[in-house]
């Protein structure tokens, strides 16, 4: 298997457009800019059959391209995305609900008669939240394989792994991974809101974050492994240990890098980190929010512009799914 570097990053969050000096800010507590305004895409047209989380993923990743110089075979270029609950226009999406129902329930044959007939056709596009990661690999047309995983935590570890493999393998020499969310929105909010997160901390954040991978050179960034675990029944803690233990991490780090959905979240992996790696410099990015499918790319791009030659980072993910994700890290040296 062939060693894989992160070449590039590229993020649009609180920080603003741009990956460098993330990790920075977040380390150092800065004030965070917030969420930038939009800017014209490739092809504008195509703005109105995207979802927020479609824009932002598909804005992103033409960054990360221009940044990476990927000019060429971009048909083989593969792209691992991790997304959200896609959404549009509640106005058509209560309009296509209302003309689905038969005696108070949904029915899919009255969908398909009449509720598809009730809004805007271009909504479909915006509903289907694989057309998160299709919208941008049309536009700047990537060809290679793909995927996208809905995610709420450690989906986004669980697609950076299959583009570490992807290109370790030999399936491709060039991939790109991350996630784009927008839990903002009023549908996602008020799912947010109906469980108990945000009245327990979570703060919803729109934002993506890409990786680019190519085979690894010396000094480069190596993404040493990926990891999930289950974190349902049995203690958290133990849960963290198993994705650690997964992403094949053997040796003392010296940076942490915290992606946790709330206070709950931060404090299990905190302690975690301390028991384990007490001499490890801990950084969280809760200051960006909670981005749900972005968050754990965001950390990672935050773990990548921090590390320091010769040193080892590792990534921890707890999202709202309870289930916890590691990536490990390391910068050769200079």
């Amino acid at each position: 298997m062939r060693p894989v570097a992160i070449a590039r990053t590229a993020a649009v969050s609180a920080f603003g457009a741009g990956a460098r000096g993330l990790g920075r800010a977040l380390a150092d507590g800065a004030l965070l800019p917030g969420l930038p305004s939009e800017t014209p895409l490739a092809s504008p047209r195509s703005r109105k059959m995207m979802s927020p989380a479609a824009y932002l993923a598909a804005r992103c990743l033409a960054d990360l391209l221009r940044d990476a110089a990927w000019t060429d075979a971009r048909d083989r270029i593969a792209y691992y995305l991790a997304v959200g609950a896609s959404a549009g226009s509640l106005d058509d999406f209560m309009a296509l609900l209302d003309e689905s129902l038969v005696d108070g329930a949904y029915s899919l044959e009255r969908f398909g008669h009449r509720g598809l007939a009730a809004c805007n056709p271009l909504l479909a596009f915006q509903l289907m939240n694989n057309f998160t990661l299709c919208h941008g690999a049309i536009l700047e047309g990537l060809g290679g394989p793909n995927s996208a995983l809905f995610s709420r935590g450690a989906g986004t570890i669980t697609a950076l792994g299959e583009a570490v493999y992807a290109v370790a393998s030999g399936e491709c020499d060039r991939a790109i991974s991350g996630g784009a969310d927008a839990p903002t929105h009023p549908a996602t909010a008020a799912e947010l809101g109906r469980d108990g997160l945000i009245g327990r901390g979570l703060v919803p954040a729109d934002a993506a974050g890409l990786l680019a991978l190519e085979v690894a050179r010396p000094g480069d960034i190596v993404v040493e492994g990926c990891g999930v675990a289950s974190g349902r029944g049995r203690p958290i803690a133990e849960a963290i240990a198993h994705s650690v233990a997964a992403a094949r991490l053997s040796e003392t780090v010296d940076l942490v890098v915290i992606a946790p959905w709330g206070p709950p979240a931060a404090d299990a992996l905190r302690s975690w980190a301390a028991a384990l790696h007490p001499t490890a410099n801990v950084v969280s990015t809760a200051a960006l929010g909670e981005s749900l499918a972005a968050s754990a790319a965001l950390a990672v791009i935050a773990a990548a512009d921090l590390l320091e030659p010769a040193q080892r980072a590792l990534v921890l993910s707890l999202g709202v799914d309870g289930d916890p994700g590691a990536v490990a890290i390391a910068r050769g040296a200079a």
